[in-house]
């Protein structure tokens, strides 16, 4: 990204924008301990050290779009959250488990509603400084759900068919609850964006398919997630 560019809102797209951002850039800024313990608790367990690795990576890359956000916002003259209702209630619900399933649900959940948002954000301003944040956290935000969606596949591939059916129904249940949450808390900005609730309800079902599908209920060892490189192009080109 290009920060000698002059970061530039109107007063209609700051009043739009700054609030979803200001929110979503705490939400950006965990220091992840608690998804690392849970991971290394997991890894020991199915024998796989290098997910730790992988964990940590993916965190380090998070906590540089909160970075990349504040930075942004402190351009702007934007002062930083210390809290938000939307991010303790999102912390409390990963930190009252170790459970690497509920884990793998929320941050897939979240992250799908985060590509919706970015590319929202990005059509929202003419900014060219915020267009270049936002293409830079979409083509991680592809990665990094190709990567939890992988996890979630093989996490349910180890459950019986009936605990599978289970957690498949339980799991939609809360993807469909949190997406329409996240819509309550930040429409204007997705309005703002050219994404009305029909529309962000439509991507949203599209996304809940991509990261479970028949694959996951089923057992099958194969995913649907699209290859990295495709899926970065099709949210940073749609």
């Amino acid at each position: 990204m290009d920060w000698d560019l002059r970061p530039a809102l109107t007063a209609d797209e700051r009043r739009r924008i700054v609030p979803s951002l200001r929110s979503w850039q705490l939400g950006e800024t965990s220091d992840g301990a608690h998804l690392r313990r849970a991971a290394t608790r997991y890894a020991s367990v199915i024998g796989d050290a290098d997910y730790v690795d992988a964990v940590r990576l993916f965190i380090a890359e998070e906590q540089k779009h909160g970075r990349h956000l504040g930075r942004y916002l402190d351009l702007i003259g934007e002062p930083r959250l210390t809290r938000d209702w939307g991010d303790t209630l999102f912390r409390r619900v990963r930190y009252c488990s170790t459970n690497m399933e509920l884990w793998t649900l929320a941050v897939i959940t979240v992250e799908s509603a985060a590509q919706v948002f970015y590319r929202a954000m990005k059509d929202a301003t003419g900014c060219a400084l915020l267009r270049q944040v936002c293409t830079d956290i979409l083509i991680d935000e592809a990665a990094h759900l190709v990567f939890q969606q992988e996890r979630l596949h093989a996490v349910f591939r180890r459950k019986s068919p009936l605990a599978r059916l289970f957690a498949f129904c339980a799991w939609t249940a809360f993807f469909d609850g949190v997406a329409l949450l996240v819509w309550l808390a930040h429409r204007t900005l997705f309005r703002a964006g050219g994404v009305p609730l029909a529309c962000y309800r439509r991507r949203m079902r599209g996304k809940r398919r991509l990261a479970m599908g028949r694959t996951a209920l089923f057992g099958s060892g194969r995913t649907r997630s699209l290859p990295v490189r495709r899926a970065a192009a099709e949210q940073v080109g749609r």
